[in-house]
């Protein structure tokens, strides 16, 4: 797919964003490539992906190789018709995931690749932290990659007609990393939607993006820490993250902020937020002149964090706030920062209140997308509005008080 089209998954143990830059390259001037397909007979299938392979100038020998016994996984479609929706709290899911051991295991893992990590900001900017925390909920370090062939995983969501666009073109980005020797099509495993390797990367993304990081002439990013790393931070990098600025900050908030202000929206710097009495828990303030937002997680009672904007690369790689949010703040932890202080947040909803909430909402003209139960950057959106209308503290955060109060 395409930058600037970005879809998220559910991968086969956290959210992994599919998010990916096509490569450009020679097309033969005799071939076209033909229509996008999907469905119907397997084989006709098949020959219909072969010629737009060798249209994009893969050679035939590559094409038959990645296609050979390719099969449809059932497995694949079950876990794709079946994906979960995410509805832990912050606290919930940044407790479970930023623990003790993952964060032990984080710090050997950037003192033992400390050249590589040493490269990797030398060249695209991107701290070691930065990489280590993707690297640990991904697929923790390594340990939990996926055992789905990839191959097979990619024609059968390319042949299924549910999101063809998205697919094919990946499986065409597979067929090329088979002819760079990077993808073997009978044992490469990965997650069940395509993504491979220990940071969980699409096949455009690694031909885009792909480092050599130990120099054996390939990127395999399952096998190859260095690999892993190196991409990952050529990748972070193309998503807009820049050397030397923050990403997220503990802060303090005072009890008569504006709350309507707070949450991702645009509008003040974190000069601004100084003004009004934030006051980051490191006491650092060196950015007065960046664009800042204040995120609530669990609404005004509870822990608050400073957002830059390095943070935006965490919602390109992850649509899911909870997630994002956690990663930025896992990444801090492995730079030096100590727990969050979590405050004494109100309650929230349960899945049944929540799908009230947003059905409330909705009925009075906000869009708060599917009703899903899940506490979503439009649903935030539009209780702001609703609090303020209403008197309360416009913080986003869906309590019992406020559903009553609706």
């Amino acid at each position: 797919m395409t930058r600037g089209t970005r879809h998220s998954l559910l991968s086969f143990g956290l959210f992994t964003l599919l998010a990916s830059t096509a490569l450009a390259q020679e097309t033969t001037p005799q071939a076209a490539a033909p229509t996008v397909t999907c469905g119907g007979d397997l084989g006709a299938f098949l020959e219909g992906v072969k010629a737009e392979a060798l249209a994009k100038g893969i050679p035939a020998d590559a094409v038959d190789r990645a296609l050979a016994g390719a099969a449809i996984d059932e497995k694949v479609l079950s876990r794709d018709r079946a994906q979960g929706v995410f509805k832990q709290t912050f606290a919930e899911f940044s407790k479970r995931t930023v623990s003790k051991a993952r964060l032990d295991i984080g710090a050997k893992k950037m003192q033992e690749y400390a050249a590589v990590f040493d490269r990797a900001q030398s060249e695209f900017g991107v701290p070691a932290a930065v990489i280590t925390a993707f690297w640990a909920l991904e697929t923790d370090f390594g340990a939990v990659q996926g055992d789905f062939n990839t191959r097979n995983a990619l024609v059968t969501l390319a042949h299924d007609c549910r999101r063809p666009e998205l697919f094919r073109p990946q499986l065409i980005a597979a067929i090329e990393m088979v002819q760079h020797g990077d993808l073997d099509p009978a044992s490469t495993t990965g997650a069940w939607a395509g993504e491979i390797g220990q940071v969980q990367m699409l096949p455009e993304d690694i031909i885009a993006f792909g480092v050599d990081g130990d120099g054996d002439g390939h990127v395999k990013l399952k096998e190859s820490s260095p690999d892993a790393i190196l991409t990952a931070a050529k990748f972070i990098q193309s998503l807009g993250f820049k050397a030397g600025e923050p990403w997220i900050q503990e802060v303090s908030l005072p009890e008569n902020l504006p709350w309507e202000k707070t949450g991702l929206q645009p509008g003040m710097t974190a000069g601004d937020w100084f003004a009004l009495g934030v006051t980051p828990r490191d006491g650092n303030t060196a950015f007065p002149q960046l664009a800042a937002s204040v995120v609530i997680p669990q609404g005004r009672k509870g822990v608050a964090f400073l957002t830059y904007p390095n943070f935006n690369i965490y919602l390109e790689w992850n649509q899911s706030f909870i997630y994002t949010t956690s990663a930025a703040y896992f990444a801090t932890r492995l730079n030096g920062a100590p727990p969050y202080e979590g405050g004494n947040p109100e309650q929230g909803l349960s899945d049944d209140e929540m799908k009230a909430l947003q059905t409330k909402l909705q009925g009075l003209g906000h869009d708060v997308g599917k009703i899903d139960g899940i506490l979503g950057s439009g649903t935030r959106a539009a209780l702001q509005k609703e609090q303020l209308r209403l008197g309360m503290p416009a913080d986003g955060w869906a309590t019992p008080a406020v559903l009553n109060a609706l």
